[in-house]
């Protein structure tokens, strides 16, 4: 999975998305590593992967270290990604692949700013209590239309998001309903239906422009 977001990511820097997450360790650090990685091969970037491996969690020794040496060995400066981490998980650093970090002391506000900056989208990857939480809070700006628009909510990993912590059956149940409205959703576990669900919206948008 760590691998698969980074793979996305780097795409959709490539194709100029500009990625915004919430700055820490995870599926976090793999969405900066992927638009770290922008401009180079996929070979590349799984040898990335692969020299992270020796510290994959950021209780490892190790861990900065290994973060470092990809980027030196993997130098850039044509892009760049926003990390906005909290000091409510203060024990979590910040991904040193974020070119910029916006650190906030409220975490409310800073999980209202992720959602309402990623106006082109949101890509759902399985967490845990502040993942289902962010989900809630998304769709409400959506169902809405807080901000003038609804934008995609993306979920990756079938299984986790209908068997796991089963949210997506219960957002396309309530969509159903009536109980939310203006809900674009998409389940998948394919990198091509990722990055597509959120280039059809952002060509979509320009031409409404």
């Amino acid at each position: 999975m760590f691998e698969a977001i980074a793979h996305i990511s780097k795409r959709l820097t490539e194709d100029g998305f500009y990625m915004l997450s919430g700055g820490g360790p995870g599926a976090m650090e793999s969405t900066h590593l992927g638009a770290w990685m922008a401009g180079q091969s996929d070979a590349d970037l799984s040898e990335a992967v692969h020299m992270l491996s020796s510290a994959p969690c950021f209780r490892d020794e190790g861990w900065l270290e290994t973060a470092f040496r990809v980027m030196q060995r993997y130098p850039q400066s044509t892009y760049d990604s926003l990390g906005i981490p909290t000091w409510l998980y203060g024990h979590e650093p910040s991904t040193p692949f974020a070119t910029h970090i916006a650190k906030f002391f409220e975490n409310s506000i800073r999980e209202d700013s992720i959602l309402t900056l990623a106006f082109g989208g949101i890509i759902y990857t399985p967490g845990s209590a502040g993942t289902l939480q962010e989900i809630f809070q998304d769709a409400v700006q959506n169902h809405y239309l807080s901000f003038g628009f609804a934008s995609p909510m993306v979920f990756l990993g079938k299984d986790f998001w209908t068997k796991e912590v089963p949210i997506y059956p219960l957002l396309e149940d309530m969509m159903a309903r009536g109980k939310y409205k203006n809900l674009l959703l998409t389940l998948t576990d394919d990198e091509d239906e990722v990055v597509g669900a959120l280039k059809d919206f952002q060509e979509m948008t320009s031409k409404k422009d």
